[in-house]
């Protein structure tokens, strides 16, 4: 009986040692052929660029050709069927975003997937707040003066973005000022700047590119950021915690995920070098150049990252009772 148990553990200690070589060699071999990231967006926006960017240093790092696909539409769940359905080797990769990984899951109906149990977080890579803006000829000049103006006027207290997310954002800022907006969705950031502008919303909170010109031709006033720390180009514009509201800190992040069964090693060696691409001078220039925070994360920060924003999102949502069908 002694022998059979001492056979036994041999045995199971020699497989254990040929998964672990099995899985180095996979990993050595990796990447064998091109690497595609999926984008949930168009060609040319923020999220594209970013993976542009990111998938260059990737394909000059490993050896092998990387290509972005663009699948818009649905609320991301196409960019999230096609990862979902594709090989978990490392060679198909998704851009994930807040909206995408945090937001629909609280606010879709029959969301075709489910964040933790179908991807692998592998790294978090930059990061960028929104600007809170009203128009410019609102008697309106600090949050303060916003939420005062809301809370007296609540026939005028109206706002307007563009998607979930922007929603759950605005349902946030209600909820920390006690105040009661009535929403209005745009189909783009743009036309809600448009709307802003024209006077036919009060206030947007937005990410810096629709707003920058505006904001730049005096049209609209910018009055505080959602981020921890001021940004760059808007050095005299506060943050919210400055503008004295708290617990208002919202920035939208974007990072690599891969197939939920992607094998450990090559989440890692990717981790590895996403941490290492975004420590670049070129690649930390060009995203401060477009208003991105850089950041590199741990996979397991990240996964950290998107188990506490599910939970934040899901009470925001429920707390508004957004929901979209």
């Amino acid at each position: 009986m002694v022998r059979h148990r001492s056979a036994l553990v041999l045995a199971l200690a020699c497989v254990g040692a040929l998964c672990a070589l099995g899985a180095l060699a996979q990993d050595v071999r990796y990447p064998s052929r091109t690497i595609s990231i999926v984008v949930a967006n168009a060609a040319g926006g923020g999220t594209d660029y970013l993976a542009r960017l990111v998938g260059q240093k990737l394909q000059e790092r490993l050896g092998q050709s990387v290509i972005i696909e663009n699948k818009p539409g649905a609320n991301a769940m196409l960019a999230a069927q096609q990862l979902i359905r594709s090989a978990p080797d490392g060679h198909t990769l998704l851009m994930g975003s807040i909206g995408m990984l945090t937001v629909n899951p609280a606010v879709v109906a029959n969301l075709s997937y489910d964040t933790q149990r179908d991807f692998a977080p592998i790294s978090n890579i930059a990061q960028f707040p929104l600007i809170l803006g009203v128009n410019a000829s609102a008697p309106i000049r600090s949050v303060a003066e916003l939420v005062a103006y809301a809370k007296a006027n609540p026939d005028k207290a109206n706002a307007g973005a563009s998607g979930p997310i922007f929603q759950v954002v605005q349902k946030l800022f209600e909820l920390r000022t006690g105040t009661n907006f009535q929403y209005i969705a745009y189909r783009a950031n743009s036309e809600a700047m448009i709307a802003l502008m024209r006077g036919d919303i009060l206030m947007s909170l937005s990410d810096s590119g629709p707003a920058t010109g505006p904001i730049q031709d005096g049209r609209v006033r910018p009055l505080a950021v959602t981020s921890s720390r001021r940004l760059p180009s808007y050095p005299d514009v506060p943050t919210m915690a400055e503008a004295g509201i708290k617990d208002m800190v919202v920035e939208f992040w974007q990072g690599l995920v891969a197939p939920a069964a992607t094998p450990k090693p090559i989440i890692k060696k990717l981790e590895g070098e996403l941490i290492e691409i975004v420590k670049l001078p070129d690649v930390r220039e060009k995203m401060i150049a477009h208003e991105l925070f850089p950041v590199g994360s741990t996979a397991e920060d990240y996964a950290a990252l998107i188990a506490r924003e599910l939970k934040q999102w899901q009470d925001v949502a429920t707390a508004g009772n957004i929901k979209i069908q």
